[in-house]
């Protein structure tokens, strides 16, 4: 048990640091780079910067776990934890079906495209997607702040959440799985359904493109963030949008891997090797700089 848990503890450590690095590496880049400074790029910046704090919640708490033969949590603990994981669970929905309407202006409305999405309007819809978010899951948690818990407090899931949190409390929770039902179907379902559209509009606008060139690049723009949507939202609808009370949880723990792990880590990999012009500024950017650090010979 003691090498098969020194071992997760390695494979997540890595996946952790690539997952920041990648991310951190696609921030910085888009920021840096004056070519990049479009609305789509924006958003993807704005994207990576959010898995930052995402994986955050969650992974170095599990890391110390793995180490640890005690792994508490205080209750204020794992009701923040709680909370930050939901609220920017919360605000990636939001901003996906943000560059879901980015895409399909883009596609469908090109004309129109650089007179609507402005720089300010694009800033305005990342404050939007954070701060929605943020609003978002305040009402599940002052439920689960209110509930009395008995004795057996120890918590049969990965990190702190609400379905398990509800399965210790001594008290009928139907009222607060209604709530969590109507919040998460309302956030997941809206956005998950909007995006859904978008994409439609947007492959019927690509089939009427006369060149074969033509529809792989208008595709290619959107194959990478249609990737991470189906990733994404694939799990945490699995996870988020029922009413039952009684949940599997090696299901459910997997599912928690996908949508806290694996996504995060995704996002890199899919962005980056998918995205020339991404590829290109990466170049640009970090080996200019080491050309201009690296001594010349004369």
């Amino acid at each position: 048990v003691e090498h098969i848990r020194s071992c997760l503890f390695v494979l997540l450590l890595l996946v952790y640091l690539f997952t920041i690095g990648g991310n951190m590496l696609i921030f910085l880049v888009i920021r840096l780079d004056a070519a990049l400074h479009k609305p789509m790029y924006h958003f993807v910046s704005v994207l990576s910067f959010l898995e930052l704090w995402y994986t955050a919640t969650t992974i170095p708490k599990m890391l110390a776990n793995l180490l640890s033969e005690k792994k508490t949590i205080s209750f204020a603990g794992c009701l923040l934890q709680t909370y930050f994981f939901h609220s920017l669970g919360a605000s990636e929905c939001y901003l996906l079906t943000a560059m879901a309407y980015d895409r399909y202006l883009a596609i469908c409305r090109p004309l129109h495209y650089p007179s609507i999405m402005t720089t300010a309007l694009c800033v305005k819809m990342a404050a939007g997607c954070w701060t929605c978010g943020f609003l978002c899951p305040i009402s599940e948690v002052i439920l689960v702040s209110q509930l009395p818990f008995c004795n057996y407090n120890e918590i049969p899931h990965i990190f702190c959440d609400f379905p398990p949190l509800l399965s210790l409390a001594c008290k009928d929770t139907s009222t607060n799985v209604l709530v969590d039902f109507a919040v998460n179907a309302f956030i997941i379902l809206i956005t998950f359904l909007f995006i859904m559209a978008s994409y439609g509009r947007i492959i019927g606008a690509v089939l009427k493109i006369k060149t074969a060139a033509g529809r792989r690049k208008a595709f290619s723009t959107c194959a990478s963030h249609l990737i991470v949507v189906l990733i994404f939202f694939g799990s945490i609808i699995f996870m988020y949008v029922r009413l039952k009370k009684s949940y599997s949880l090696t299901l459910d723990r997997t599912l928690a891997v996908v949508y806290s792990v694996l996504t995060p880590l995704a996002n890199p990999i899919i962005y980056s090797l998918r995205n020339k012009e991404l590829i290109q500024a990466i170049k640009r950017t970090f080996f200019k700089k080491v050309e201009k650090a690296s001594p010349t010979h004369h």
